[in-house]
């Protein structure tokens, strides 16, 4: 099976080539974009069912062996990670063409979109797979590089600023990568991630925590970590709904996908546990207080995203299987939740012409599937049973009862008035914007598009993601084993190492 392994990188990449060849076909290219996603899928799903019963799978791109060439690595955290962001990047795609159609692609010009949309998803999955870090960067980059395109597409003066916003500081989170890594290469000889599970124990202390404050400063800018998330807010509600709803859902994880990697790998016994359970806690706190003082949706909603980045910080800080599991359960559960209400909010300002709540209403009259597509992940987002936001959240919160300590505890009391205040939040959403009588400017019917009949595809895009994020509590015995042999898996190390060398760390 580890045939299986490059190409979920290889087929977007193909994809977007010939995609671009096929720009004057737009039907052609929607269906090799569709088909290409599919079947990246399938693949995912495929190293799923390998990894979750055996050992990770390992590729050398070239023939080159670890640690001179390029491996990429499939374990159970990695395939998990490739599952469901092939889901949710296949469900956008479809939701864009949805978009595309029904606005004659004057909003997404196609020509440019799918290319940019497949490199994105290389990107993406290079990242998981990546097993050495400047592969990681690699895969940093050609995601990065793809979404300058996709957050300035149509040009307009707000996103040409806010786009220039996020190019600055993903350049400035690159940069410090960058020279981590030089300073890593330069104190171990080498980048492999396996190989420097041995050699980085071997530094003096200082120089360990130091190189570990770079790789956590990088990735935490990118991840929206707080006081590194100012940019967030700004940067995603400018853009096209299905690029703001991938980017909210996507983008941020696989900052913390690398803060996994790197913590349980490269430095499992660092001390920065501590410090990330403090930034879990200023997170939470200040990313919710933010969304309560919103008026408009997609900003409270970017708000939101950058509060429940804690709690992932959160199990990843605890550093113990319970609260690695619990992460990378919670880390599941938002990609699938965060875009469906990202794309839900481009339903409910395609049919109310806005999203700013001081002029909408009515709408879960007006628009009942709308009302239904919203009010699910909302409350899957706030946590209330017995949906996976409960489960994740439950499962963090025990983790830090079981770890003890007043730094524990107080994050769990942070926890649950994190998700109090989320409820609220989402709770005055729907006042708002689907219950009170609908505002004098809000378009009942008519309109070039406020007011029309919402586009099918869109509508089934986002209904698969609302029964996926509900899947999510049926299977969620299924997963929160899948997750716990995972968090198993990275504590102990041996597993990801023998998988590239097949001995003892080098």
């Amino acid at each position: 099976m580890t045939w299986l392994v490059p190409l979920p990188v290889i087929m977007p990449l193909l994809g977007a080539a010939v995609t671009l060849l096929l720009r004057r076909r737009p039907v052609l290219q929607r269906a090799v974009s569709v088909l290409v996603l599919s079947a990246t899928l399938v693949v995912a799903v495929l190293l799923l069912a390998s990894t979750a019963t055996g050992a990770p799978l390992t590729v050398a791109v070239g023939g080159w062996a670890a640690p001179l060439g390029i491996v990429l690595v499939a374990d159970r955290l990695a395939a998990l990670m490739l599952v469901v962001s092939a889901a949710v990047t296949l469900c956008v795609l479809v939701y864009s063409i949805g978009q595309g159609m029904a606005d004659g692609d004057d909003a997404v010009p196609v020509a440019v979109y799918h290319p940019a949309y497949l490199i994105l998803t290389a990107g993406v999955t290079n990242a998981f797979l990546a097993g050495d870090l400047f592969n990681l960067y690699v895969g940093f980059e050609i995601l990065l590089a793809a979404s300058y395109v996709l957050i300035t597409i149509g040009a307009t003066r707000s996103r040409i600023r806010t786009g220039t916003t996020y190019v600055v500081v993903s350049l400035l989170s690159s940069l410090i990568f960058l020279t981590a890594i030089g300073l890593i290469y330069a104190a171990t000889g080498t980048l492999n991630l396996a190989q420097l599970a041995g050699r980085l124990d071997a530094l003096p202390d200082g120089l360990q925590l130091g190189l570990q404050s770079m790789l956590l400063l990088a990735f935490g800018i990118k991840a929206a970590v707080f006081p590194l998330s100012a940019w967030l807010p700004d940067s995603y509600p400018t853009a096209i709904a299905p690029v703001t709803a991938v980017f909210a859902g996507l983008l941020t994880k696989v900052g913390v996908y690398a803060i996994i990697r790197t913590q349980t790998l490269l430095f499992p016994d660092g001390p920065a546990g501590g410090v990330l359970l403090v930034a879990a806690l200023l997170t939470m706190t200040v990313g919710i207080l933010g969304a309560v003082a919103q008026s408009d949706i997609k900003r409270l909603l970017s708000f939101t995203l950058v509060s429940h980045i804690g709690y992932m910080l959160f199990g990843i800080g605890l550093a113990s299987s319970a609260g690695l599991s619990g992460a990378i359960f919670y880390v599941v559960h938002h990609i699938v939740v965060q875009t469906t209400l990202f794309l839900a909010a481009g339903l409910i300002e395609r049919r109310g012409g806005t999203t700013t709540l001081d002029r909408l209403g009515g709408l879960a009259r007006l628009t009942p599937v709308l009302g239904v597509l919203f009010f699910v992940p909302a409350l899957n987002l706030a946590g209330i049973p017995p949906f996976s936001g409960f489960l994740g959240k439950l499962g963090l919160l025990q983790a830090g009862v079981d770890a003890g300590g007043a730094l524990a505890w107080v994050l769990v009391a942070g926890s649950v008035v994190t998700s109090l205040l989320t409820l609220y939040a989402i709770g005055r959403v729907w006042n708002l914007a689907f219950w009170r009588t609908p505002h004098a400017s809000m378009p009942a019917d008519g309109g070039a598009r406020a007011g029309r009949a919402l586009p099918r595809l869109m509508v089934g895009a986002t209904l698969a993601l609302v029964v996926l994020g509900t899947g999510l509590t049926v299977v969620s015995g299924p997963l929160f084993d899948i997750t716990s042999r995972a968090a198993t898996e990275l504590r102990e190390r041996q597993p990801y190492v023998h998988a590239v060398f097949a001995e003892e760390v080098p």
